[in-house]
């Protein structure tokens, strides 16, 4: 009989992990503690709950991220087809209906016979083959389980989510719908600043009260995921160089660039709820509003969700993981997600993707294997069991982790474009490999 394999978590990577599992033909059991259970941060008991932002980046076939959507698309994603059937509006980035995205994966992985639903915490690592994928906002006794086997203190950092607002309390006489130089057309509402605006948010931001954060002497964020009142105390002009950059927008008020411009991007498919992008925060929710109303357009802004900060937790991978994901320590017990040590949506699908492509390798007798490093997927794996561990942090996938070309290409669009068949043609090779073993193995 095929071995069952234990998933840990239903998040992105667990979700993704049980699939491939079941495509696979292994019978698996996918563990989630919600709704017995909750987070701070969490609001259903739906699989793969996307909490920070509803986008997965950038869907644009010769950037990295849209590679890596691609190869997994090509890998038979679960996650990429949840997220074309929940898909809304936002030029070249994959943003999402956050309901319709949850609730696509769950009831596939519900009407799966070969899966198996526990609602119930996992408060020790389980024996057999298994996938953990308890995500950034791991349980305690589960994080005291996984301390104890890994024998290392946790790295993490504090990430945030940003506030989402109604629709109908947006002032579009004075926001704007447009892309960067119309770049996907009117996907986004723009509010437009002044520079005597922007002065006054920019005063009101760095004078606002926080939450108290524990540990807070040890702060560390993300860089990709900083707080606004964090980069706004880098200097006056962090934000306008950051989320709040005005170029490639018009004001077609007075015919020209503002001095600064907030974004806002569908957050449903209804379109009646918009999220302010990169406006992640942790200020007291009675500041949040007070300030997020000096913005022009949202001065009677209804606000559905305020932001938040939370915890992230994640393991040294280098120091833990081969590149099948797999613990060094323990071979049939493998990592996936964000407490694996990746960064990001797509990232951490992906990871439960390999992870739970080796588990089932794993399960059907085969030895897991990990992609080239030339294609999106393998660089990530690469990173994640080669970086420095001393000064490890997550990152998000890069053209710069993947091997350069055999062959000097200076102008930059026709090198990402040969990038990304290289990447292509060795992922239909090692998809061949794959194949072959399922054949081998069911013989």
């Amino acid at each position: 009989m095929t071995k069952e394999v234990t998933v840990a978590g239903a998040g992105l990577a667990g979700s993704e992990a049980a699939w491939q599992l079941a495509r696979r033909g292994i019978p698996v059991r996918i563990f989630e503690m919600r709704p017995v259970k909750s987070t701070p941060v969490h609001t259903t008991a739906n699989f793969a709950e996307l909490v920070c932002s509803n986008s997965l980046r950038s869907d644009a076939p010769n950037n990295a991220h849209g590679l890596l959507k691609n190869e997994m698309r090509r890998m038979g994603s679960l996650i990429m087809d949840a997220a074309e059937a929940a898909r809304v509006p936002a030029g070249q980035a994959l943003a999402v209906d956050r309901d319709i995205f949850s609730r696509y994966i769950t009831n596939r992985l519900d009407s799966s016979p070969l899966v198996s639903i526990m609602r119930e915490e996992v408060t020790a690592i389980p024996d057999g083959i298994t996938v953990l994928a308890s995500g950034p906002l791991t349980s305690a006794k589960l994080s005291d389980a996984i301390r104890q086997f890994t024998g290392d203190e946790y790295l993490y950092f504090y990430d945030a989510v940003s506030p989402v607002v109604e629709l109908e309390s947006i002032d579009l006489s004075i926001a704007f719908r447009g892309s960067r130089y119309d770049k996907g057309g009117d996907d986004y509402i723009n509010c437009p600043m002044t520079r005597e605006e922007y002065g006054q948010f920019y005063a009101a931001l760095i004078q606002a009260a926080t939450l108290n954060v524990h540990e807070i002497d040890k702060q560390l964020y993300f860089e990709a995921c900083l707080p606004i009142e964090v980069m706004a105390k880098r200097g006056r002009d962090t934000l306008r160089f950051g989320p709040m950059k005005p170029v490639g927008l018009v004001d077609p008020r007075y015919g020209r660039r503002p001095y600064a411009a907030v974004q806002l991007r569908q957050d449903n498919l209804a379109a009646t709820l918009y999220n302010i992008v990169g406006f992640q925060n942790q200020l007291k929710w009675g500041e949040q509003k007070r300030i997020l109303r000096l913005i022009p357009g949202l001065d009677q802004a209804v606000f559905s969700r305020y932001g938040m900060i939370h915890r992230n937790t994640y393991i040294n991978a280098p120091r833990l993981l081969k590149p099948t994901f797999q613990t060094r320590k323990r071979p049939d017990l493998f990592f996936a997600g964000q407490i694996s040590g990746v960064e990001g949506y797509t990232e951490s699908a992906a990871s439960g993707l390999l992870a739970g492509i080796n588990a089932a390798e794993l399960a059907l007798g085969n030895e897991p294997v990990a992609p080239p490093q030339t294609t999106a997927l393998g660089a990530l794996t690469h990173y994640i069991s080669h970086a420095d561990p001393n000064n490890y942090q997550p990152t998000n996938i890069a053209f710069g982790l993947l091997p350069p070309l055999d062959v000097s290409i200076r102008n930059r669009r026709e090198r990402r474009e040969t990038l990304v068949n290289r990447a292509l043609h060795d992922l239909d090779l090692f998809q061949q490999r794959l194949e072959n073993h399922l054949v081998e193995s069911t013989r």
